[in-house]
């Protein structure tokens, strides 16, 4: 093991071992096991070396779970990136990464924090302005209706596998929704929007 004298001398690991092991009891126990004492005894350091990274426990749980949002936010950029029609790019993604169980994290190892994020006011907060700003900052390509309809969809989804309801027919659904994201035909939706009124049924 470390010695206390090397680690003082490494604040950036102290502090990196301080979130990772903040983010393994969360998992482990629940966001509530999360304390001051657990975390410092958990990663080998003093309260008073918890403090010098994190004044707060708060501090230490907006870290953890800005990881959490930024890794999604990663995933979703880079599945953006491969995708060459910008139409809907950002919902596939999006759907793309339910289906994968990216927005649980590796596998779902993160799904206590997730699931902490509905019941936590603060970090519902944090995860409602993340998905807002996301939405906003595609909306040029990703602000229809049906578009919006189609990521609430994967939502539930989401929250289904949060809550361990089995799915059997994922792979369909994912095909489902993934059809829904393409570019309107404009011939369509001419048709429906403005339909030719000179045009009258037959007897």
């Amino acid at each position: 093991m470390e010695s206390s004298y090397r680690r003082r001398k490494q604040p950036e690991l102290v502090k990196r071992t301080l979130i990772d092991e903040a983010a393994k009891l969360a998992v482990r126990e629940g966001l509530a096991s999360v304390t001051v004492q657990a975390v410092s005894d958990a990663a080998g350091v003093t309260k008073g070396g918890f403090i010098h990274h994190f004044p707060s426990k708060k501090d230490l749980i907006d870290a953890v779970f800005g990881e959490l949002l930024e890794a999604i936010d990663d995933d979703i950029d880079t599945r953006m990136a491969k995708d060459p029609e910008p139409y809907g790019s950002f919902t596939r993604a999006y759907i793309d990464s339910v289906f994968e169980n990216n927005l649980c994290a590796k596998g779902g190892q993160w799904a206590p924090l997730t699931i902490s994020a509905l019941t936590d006011p603060y970090l519902r907060d944090l995860m409602a302005n993340w998905v807002e700003e996301r939405a906003q900052r595609h909306n040029d390509t990703d602000g229809d209706t049906r578009l919006k309809i189609a990521r609430l969809a994967a939502d539930g989804i989401w929250l289904s596998h949060l809550y361990k309801i089995k799915i059997t027919d994922a792979k369909n659904l994912r095909s489902e929704l993934l059809a829904t994201t393409g570019k309107p035909d404009a011939q369509h939706k001419n048709e429906d929007v403005c339909p030719d009124s000179s045009v009258r049924p037959t007897t």
